[in-house]
């Protein structure tokens, strides 16, 4: 079975294979701590088409400079006679974190004395400097190439172990903050065990009810529903950092609470996308649709599913909308 978890589910094949407990690691420094992944053939048992150690990623990267509006109804005969068909073009403008999505290694910088002298620059993940490294798309030239963009998560795919912690299962819908030991006691209420190279995924239930406001959100209830990570809490960053997870998304917009005062240790208004994205290189995923992935997956006394989540292979983007696939 394949459920979608990005607002709408997909179609359902009948699959029984079991999750499996380890994942490969591609390397790079520039594609973060676990980089892309990639399982072998024998952790979940697939068939032999799959392929046993490799995961290409299929798509093309390609930049239309012309600017023309979307075809519909068009019948080629009015340009080649004798011809009786015809087609439809389209074209957007497209948000790369407006739903959801993956961020990239470049979403989130930190003002760091990155060469020992006292004076500190803005620099991402792994040392890459703003403006020298990470440079807007205004001042970019056609060789140009960012070294952080997500294109890096697509060319590989990203492919490997999910793990649902149900959140909302445990806490309700309120606006709770989650610290380290509201997750400890997720894992051991569910005998949830973390293996690196997981993706963990936290169902909160926020998605869903942002889907019940029927594209009229309202704002005061968005801001107070649902569980959010507490970035601040020290021993839960600790704890991401020792399990070596390849990635953390939630199905809220921006899996921590945002907006919670800063302490001494923790200067910083994302402190989870500060740790996870600058220090470890952790993606994060935001605004998954994980409800009916917890329904299907409690009913049976299980979490672990097999994810399949590339990006949009969108060169020097810092985001991308991502159409993730639980096949359970």
């Amino acid at each position: 079975m394949q459920i979608g978890l990005d607002y709408h589910t997909v179609v359902t094949l009948e699959d029984n294979q079991r999750a499996a407990h380890e994942a490969i690691r591609l390397g790079g420094d520039a594609v973060g701590y676990r980089g892309p992944l990639l399982l072998p053939e024998s952790a979940f048992g697939l068939p032999r088409w799959t392929g046993a150690g490799a995961t290409p990623n299929t798509t093309q990267a390609r930049t239309n400079h012309q600017n023309r509006s979307p075809f519909f109804n068009y019948r080629f005969g009015d340009e080649t006679p004798g011809c009786c068909d015809g087609g439809c073009d389209d074209r957007v403008t497209l948000s790369t974190q407006y739903s959801t999505q993956w961020d990239s290694l470049a979403l989130i910088g930190y003002e760091f004395d990155l060469t020992g002298t006292g004076e500190a620059q803005l620099c991402f993940y792994n040392g890459y400097v703003a403006d020298r490294d990470i440079i807007p798309p205004a001042k970019r030239d056609d060789a140009y190439v960012m070294p952080l963009g997500i294109e890096a998560f697509a060319e590989a795919a990203v492919q490997t172990r999910g793990v649902l912690l149900d959140v909302e299962h445990h806490f309700g819908r309120g606006p709770i903050d989650l610290r380290f030991e509201h997750i400890m006691r997720v894992l051991d209420a569910d005998r949830i065990v973390v293996k690196p190279g997981d993706i963990l995924c936290l169902h909160t239930g926020f998605t869903d009810e942002v889907l019940k406001m029927n594209k009229n959100p309202d704002a005061e209830r968005v801001r107070n529903i649902c569980a959010a990570v507490d970035g601040r809490d020290q021993d839960l960053l600790q704890w991401l950092s020792d399990r070596k997870i390849a990635g953390l998304t939630s199905d809220n917009y921006a899996v921590e609470r945002v907006g919670l005062p800063r302490t001494a240790a923790q200067p910083t208004f994302v402190p989870l996308h500060h740790h996870c994205l600058f220090k470890r290189g952790i993606p994060l995923g935001e605004l998954w649709y994980l409800t009916e992935l917890a329904s299907w997956l409690r009913e049976r006394k299980r979490n672990y599913f097999l994810l399949t989540a590339p990006p949009l292979r969108l060169p020097g983007a810092v985001g991308s909308p991502v159409t993730p696939v639980a096949t359970v």
